[in-house]
């Protein structure tokens, strides 16, 4: 008997469009034509202690989302307890003394990478912009879907570089960082660390097509109106230079595993063609693979979370980042 990967139907047509992570392509237009190439994207950013990091990717390198904030006990008052303070680009300022969140004794911190992920490069990949006199260590964990995590262990305040290299596995991706207090400053006005922001020196561009719009159900052969959607795609991937393409495909976990993940490799594979064939894009410089059901950004338990995880992702990378 065979499996098919489920529910691909036409009634997801809403559902279908085309997504940049959390925007359409139209409302991101004007960020990405601002990043002609990684070279110029590159910036540094105070670190709250006198020096500087730099993010080759700049300001889309920095976590956009809270996901949850559990205050610690005894946590800051309600001014210093904010988590949207973390969120962007590191803009701690010492004149005023805000713009970051006090986590609070065994506080924990969840966000995420909405319009980029992290990803492993060569040397530190993430970093926590922790400020304040007194530099209180974290435990961080990382997730690709918010459910299942990774824990990376202790990190130190200040100048919190950290590698995920050891923990990973090549071209992993993550969107979801955790950041929990080891309680071990808990008795100032201001308990536990106080993260100014959370940046991904390893970051890649995501674009993510839901399968239902590129494909028929349990088909791997692009529909006609497909063609739009990859081509405005195409027209984002070339708005960078030197950079190289990692095509993904992921479906729910409808269907026997080497079903699923014969159907996310061919269908990776067509997209892949179409870049190739029809937008004549140099075919050295794309990859595809596919991951069938192992890699989830949302859980299987509802329809809504399976058409989420049956999708086609399309990761932009410098090439100094093989």
């Amino acid at each position: 008997m065979r499996f098919l990967n489920g529910h691909d139907k036409s009634q997801s047509a809403i559902l279908g469009r085309i997504l940049i992570t959390i925007a359409l392509f139209g409302s991101l237009c004007l960020q990405f034509s601002a990043y002609q190439d990684w070279e110029s994207a590159g910036k540094e950013y105070p670190d709250g202690h006198g020096g500087s990091v730099y993010f080759p990717a700049g300001d889309i390198s920095f976590a956009d989302e809270v996901v949850s904030f559990e205050k610690g006990n005894p946590s800051a008052g309600d001014n210093d307890s904010q988590p949207e303070e973390t969120l962007g680009i590191p803009d701690y300022d010492r004149a005023t003394a805000d713009n970051y969140t006090t986590l609070g004794c065994g506080g924990i911190l969840t966000l995420k990478f909405s319009d980029n992920v992290l990803v492993d490069i060569e040397g530190p990949d993430l970093y926590v912009f922790e400020i304040g006199p007194a530099i209180e260590p974290t435990n961080l964990a990382i997730s690709k879907d918010g459910l299942e995590w990774v824990e990376i262990g202790e990190i130190s305040g200040g100048r919190a570089e950290i590698d995920i290299s050891s923990f990973v596995e090549p071209g992993e991706t993550f969107h979801y960082v955790r950041l929990t207090d080891l309680k071990t400053e808990c008795g100032s006005a201001w308990p536990g660390a106080d993260i100014d922001a959370v940046g991904a020196i390893g970051s890649a561009i995501r674009i993510s097509l839901k399968s239902s719009v590129l494909f028929d159900f349990d088909k791997s052969v692009l529909k006609p109106e497909a063609t739009e959607e990859l081509h405005q795609a195409a027209l984002k991937i070339k708005e960078f230079s030197n950079v190289r393409i990692i095509i993904e495909g992921h479906t729910d976990n409808f269907g026997t595993d080497a079903y699923n993940l014969d159907l996310s490799r061919r269908r990776a594979a067509a997209v892949k063609d179409y870049f190739v064939s029809q937008e004549g894009m140099e075919e050295s410089g794309i990859e595809s693979s596919g991951f069938g059901e192992s890699r989830p950004i949302a859980s299987n338990d509802t329809e809504e979370s399976r058409a989420k995880n049956r999708r086609v992702e399309i990761i932009i990378l410098p090439k100094e980042n093989n």
